[in-house]
């Protein structure tokens, strides 16, 4: 696939958009954009990987060349990577502000400082010819992949978004720790002085008790310290509970934060909606359900009962009707006349790549144009449009209604 058409450069206003929605937006599995997102995350495991091996003596002897053109190769990749997002984000930023602005905004943020630190410490290592570290760094472009991990990104949001109450539970655990430390230390200081001889000395006893841990290393021999312990390895498990539950449920209450975005997001593509308040989406997204079809999947066929409405917000469709085929693609929506005059599908629909769609069941969609009859007229006036523009489409079912009404 050739992104840039023959005979522009990078003085092509179009060009620098283009690429920005290549490198930024997550597409189907079908579009450059998750070919291209599939080869970074490709690139970042075998950076990783090879890393990894070269801190093996003997594998880094035998294929230590083959490793260092691993990193080489990986570090040219990011920092054309790099490169592009700092020269696409100008002017694709919430502000709006000058390029150089949007530039350094980018390389400042916490994405830009991870998509940096992915090759520069390795390329001034290799630089240097200290190859010996480049096993150390092999973490680093690990964390690229909080960019196309949707779960990462949602544990990440969570766990700032609770920051406050997560401080509390480490200022809360710190207290607990000196406390039970200093106990300890009172208890034990005489009897194992070099093991408990100070509170610091207490403190890692503390830490490890309480994490559950229990290396072993240092433990009480006294009764009245081992009863002080079993207070310690309780308290333990509720500084584990704490932060556990708040993050848990933070992280369950920003994945249904992103779904609702992103159903809202699909809304959006859907001309028909278009119209609605905030409030009006907001009631439809709690009919929807999201469906995604694979490339060559029946979704319904001729003759069966019209029982939902379908919403394409990203791939295509093809409705095979008697006497031609339809094509329909991201925004457009299919299914509702079947649905209004409570008929049989009048075609097959196929989807002719991966497809996103959202769906209306056929009693949802019935008390929802009851209950809005602005977007009752708008579904209706759309029908008849399409009657217009794709008459078999729409007249097929027509008339198919129409047969079924007289036969009744």
């Amino acid at each position: 696939m050739r992104l840039v058409p023959r005979g522009r450069g990078l003085r092509d206003p179009n060009l620098r958009d283009r690429l920005y929605e290549l490198l930024e937006h997550d597409p189907l599995a079908y579009s450059a954009g998750s070919r291209f997102i599939q080869i970074i995350i490709g690139v970042i495991v075998l950076d990783v990987v090879a890393m990894t091996l070269a801190s093996v003596p003997d594998l880094d002897a035998q294929f230590g060349v083959l490793f260092s053109a691993i990193t080489i190769l990986c570090v040219i990749v990011f920092a054309l990577e790099y490169a592009a997002r700092l020269w696409t984000v100008a002017g694709h930023t919430p502000r709006g502000g000058p390029a150089l602005a949007d530039r350094l905004g980018y390389a400042f943020s916490a994405l830009g400082i991870i998509d940096l630190m992915a090759f520069l410490p390795a390329a001034i290592v290799l630089a240097t010819g200290r190859h010996a570290t480049l096993a150390a760094l092999g973490v680093l472009p690990f964390f690229k992949l909080i960019r196309y991990s949707p779960a990462m990104r949602s544990l990440l949001a969570a766990v700032h978004a609770e920051r406050r109450a997560l401080i509390g539970c480490i200022v809360i655990l710190f207290g607990v720790v000196l406390t039970f430390a200093s106990l300890l230390y009172a208890i034990e200081r005489d009897v194992q002085p070099d093991k408990l001889g100070t509170i610091p000395q207490a403190m890692w006893w503390a830490i490890v008790t309480l994490g559950t841990v229990g290396y072993g290393d240092v433990v009480p021999v006294t009764a009245l310290g081992k009863f002080v312990s079993v207070f310690a390895i309780v308290s333990g498990f509720a500084m584990i509970a704490l932060p556990v539950a708040i993050i848990s449920t933070a992280f369950a209450e920003e994945v249904k934060r992103r779904d609702f975005v992103v159903t809202w997001g699909m809304l959006a593509r859907v001309p028909l909606f278009a119209h609605l308040s905030a409030s009006e989406i907001a009631d439809i997204m709690r009919l929807l359900r999201a469906r995604t079809i694979e490339q060559g999947e029946i979704l319904v066929r001729r003759g069966d009962a019209a029982s939902s409405m379908y919403f394409i917000t990203a791939g295509e469709v093809e409705i095979a009707l008697p006497s031609q085929h339809v094509l329909l693609s991201d925004g457009t929506f299919f299914g509702e006349i079947a649905l209004l005059h409570r008929t049989k599908r009048s075609g097959t629909v196929t989807a002719t790549r991966k497809t996103r769609l959202l769906v209306l069941d056929a009693q949802d969609f019935h008390a929802l144009i009851e209950r809005m009859p602005t977007l009752a007229a708008h579904v209706r006036k759309t029908a008849e449009a399409r009657l217009e523009e794709i008459g078999d489409l729409a007249g097929a079912e027509l008339a198919q209604a129409e047969r079924g009404s007289t036969d009744t």
